[in-house]
């Protein structure tokens, strides 16, 4: 089995539970573990995998709440990073449907610095970069596309979501998409919610934006589309892969458990080669995603709702 590093932000989730979609009337707010990478990391963890979380939070009670959370679920902190900044914060309400509004307060999380040592245990594992954060400038950033390079050197296995938040990127959507590109050009896998595919790809449907995405590099293109299921596509073949149908409370962190869940089942890939060969191979996998994903929303908060594996097996 594979480790699977994930690199980017932890921080804190403020959750605005049952107080409808706007933050201005939000009065109670409930302290979640968050941030999507190291939500991709307990996915991993919480399987029964090798999740190891690249980032950095504040020396303060939130921090230490934080990393606390990742080592109970089995999450590899070691590759951590801890700084005199304040742990970033995001406030979150959620609608009747479970649908999501973010404000985000960032501290800590961009103050991750480069460390070359992870270089030697690169070589046979896997990448998992998660970019809400990571592309907004600091430290963050420049170590964000080191590790790529070292990636790319040491032939891991690199996946990429961009996790878009408008809230972050209000004005300068084309900037987002710029910065983006080498990503998606070098990783073998890309996992895009519907509106980030046409935004990425200035398309107006989800087929023209895979051909684009295509074009720019990547191999394998998966995009959540929600109880519809996901869309996988490589160059030369597409296939919507369905969902199961549950009752969703919270769509925090759904996409973070299909990506870990997916990502999972590559580690345990001899050769991960054989998911760009093999169609259905990959299609079984996405099924089990999907159902991964679509528990997650049946609970509050991200990680605490993060199935195990015997709720997937069930």
């Amino acid at each position: 089995m594979k480790k699977v590093f994930c690199v980017g932000e932890l921080l804190i989730d403020f959750v605005a539970e049952n107080q409808g979609n706007d933050l201005s009337k939000a009065i109670n707010f409930t302290k979640k573990a968050g941030g999507a990478p190291a939500n991709v990391a307990c996915a991993i963890a919480k399987l029964g995998g090798k999740g190891v979380f690249v980032g950095s939070v504040g020396q303060d009670p939130f921090g230490t709440f934080l990393l606390d959370t990742l080592k109970t679920e089995g999450v590899d902190i070691s590759m951590a990073q801890t700084c005199s900044t304040f742990t970033t914060l995001a406030f979150v309400s959620l609608a009747e449907d479970g649908e999501r509004d973010f404000v985000f307060s960032r501290g800590a999380d961009r103050e991750l610095v480069y460390d070359s040592a992870l270089r030697k245990d690169f070589s046979g594992n896997m990448l998992h970069l998660g970019a809400a954060t990571a592309l907004l400038g600091g430290p963050l950033e420049n170590a964000y596309g080191k590790y790529l390079f070292d990636a790319l050197t040491r032939e891991m296995f690199i996946s990429f979501d961009p996790n878009f938040r408008g809230d972050l990127w209000k004005g300068n959507e084309q900037q987002f998409i710029k910065k983006c590109m080498p990503f998606i050009e070098k990783s073998h896998l890309c996992k895009f919610s519907k509106e980030e595919a046409l935004l990425l790809s200035n398309t107006n449907n989800i087929q023209d934006a895979c051909d684009v995405l295509h074009e720019v590099g990547t191999k394998i293109i998966t995009i959540t589309l929600g109880k519809e299921g996901t869309l996988v596509s490589y160059p030369t073949k597409r296939e919507i892969v369905p969902s199961i149908t549950v009752k969703a409370i919270d769509t925090t962190g759904a996409g973070d458990a299909f990506i870990g869940c997916l990502l999972y089942q590559i580690s345990h890939l001899d050769k991960y080669e054989q998911v760009f060969n093999d169609v259905s191979l990959l299609v079984s996998m996405v099924e089990k995603a999907n159902k991964a994903g679509a528990i997650t929303t049946t609970k509050y908060g991200a990680i605490p709702a993060l199935p195990s594996k015997s709720q997937l097996e069930n």
